[in-house]
């Protein structure tokens, strides 16, 4: 069995989740605090960022998109027809596009500051890091929300899955920043429908049951979280 180092407000680790439930690999599943800086972590990863996978022979592979493409070469190539990267050259781009787009920029300029501020300081020792949330980071990562879910409205409304006309990567990258943010209340779906339409369906998939049962503790998820229609 794999052995995934994850958090479950990283959106990498999400994605990585994702993907190994949307392949059906069973993967033992340990969270890791970063921030901690355990010596033993860090000798599998020096960056001591997450996600990490135990691959065969205990092999770490190291971050999400370099899991995702271990995954699709040892797995995702069997599936056919649920394989989450398209055959065409021209579509794999355009998903690794957009994959980059929401484990990066989405990422970089919302979820993990949002999740930093409310979440991961509250579980922080003061030595790393630990404080009460900055108003201010939160402030400047709210106000890129409404961008960024403009444009996930645009894709939803003119394709029939983000990256094209299946699910693929990109759905699963998005789906991976937005839950987090979902969970902690961040996100007005009524002013983004398409988008919102998309992620009803991107929860209904059976690969995204485990991460609706996810709880920070001390920190319940909004009302609407575990809903598929909601």
């Amino acid at each position: 069995m794999l052995t995934l180092f994850h958090h479950p407000m990283s959106t990498g680790s999400r994605y990585a989740r994702l993907i190994l439930n949307e392949y059906g690999v069973e993967a033992e599943l340990i969270e890791e605090k970063p921030w901690a800086r355990r010596k033993e972590f860090l000798a599998l990863n020096p960056a001591g960022t997450l996600p990490v996978l135990l691959a065969e022979n205990d092999v770490p592979i190291v971050g999400p998109t370099v899991i995702a493409e271990y995954l699709d070469e040892t797995r995702g190539a069997l599936k056919r027809n649920r394989r989450l990267l398209p055959e065409s050259p021209i579509e794999r781009a355009e998903v690794r596009r957009l994959v980059d787009w929401f484990l990066g920029k989405l990422d970089n300029e919302v979820t993990r500051h949002i999740a930093r501020e409310r979440v991961f300081k509250l579980q922080m020792a003061a030595e790393q890091g630990g404080s009460s949330p900055d108003s201010t980071a939160i402030r400047a990562a709210r106000s890129n929300i409404r961008q960024h879910m403009k444009y996930v409205d645009w894709l939803a409304a003119t394709r029939d899955w983000l990256g094209g006309a299946q699910p693929s990567y990109a759905d699963m990258a998005a789906a991976a920043a937005i839950s987090i943010l979902d969970y902690l209340g961040e996100i007005e779906w009524a002013d983004h429908p398409a988008a919102r339409d998309w992620y009803s369906r991107v929860k209904s998939r059976p690969s995204f049951r485990p991460l609706l049962s996810d709880r920070v503790r001390g920190l319940s998820p909004v009302a609407h979280y575990g809903d598929l229609d909601f």
